[in-house]
């Protein structure tokens, strides 16, 4: 097994506590079926939100999808004039028998302009 690492973005519709959750929930969950992930199979996942979303933790919704066990942290985005704004991003690290060139990153939503090198 190797450790690998995922990328992931979603913009959501407004800084309110059930569009931070679903938006995030969608996320960490559209991340693991894509890669044919466990709960069992996350190492750690790094959340960051814009500064436009205070609302609410994205890592609850985290804990919500049954990761009661993984260590999660929570972070601002850096405020960079002109970025696109309300997206949540995570960075979760995993162990997979996956290589690299096979793993899905999942942008989603508007989120997914800041990557159109990926295939969705």
């Amino acid at each position: 097994m190797a450790v690998r690492a995922l990328r992931g973005a979603i913009q959501i519709s407004g800084n309110d506590r059930p569009a931070i959750l679903d938006g995030a929930g969608t996320l960490v969950q559209a991340l693991l079926d894509r890669n044919e992930l466990g709960a069992e199979d996350i190492i750690s996942i790094v959340f960051t939100a814009t500064p436009d979303l205070t609302a609410e933790f994205p890592a609850y919704a985290a804990r919500q999808l049954g990761l009661t066990d993984v260590p999660l942290l929570c972070a601002a985005e850096i405020d960079v004039p002109g970025a696109m704004p309300r997206v949540l991003r995570l960075l979760a690290h995993v162990s997979t028998e996956l290589s690299r060139s096979d793993l899905r990153h999942v942008y989603l939503g508007g989120a997914a302009a800041l990557r159109t090198d990926l295939p969705q």
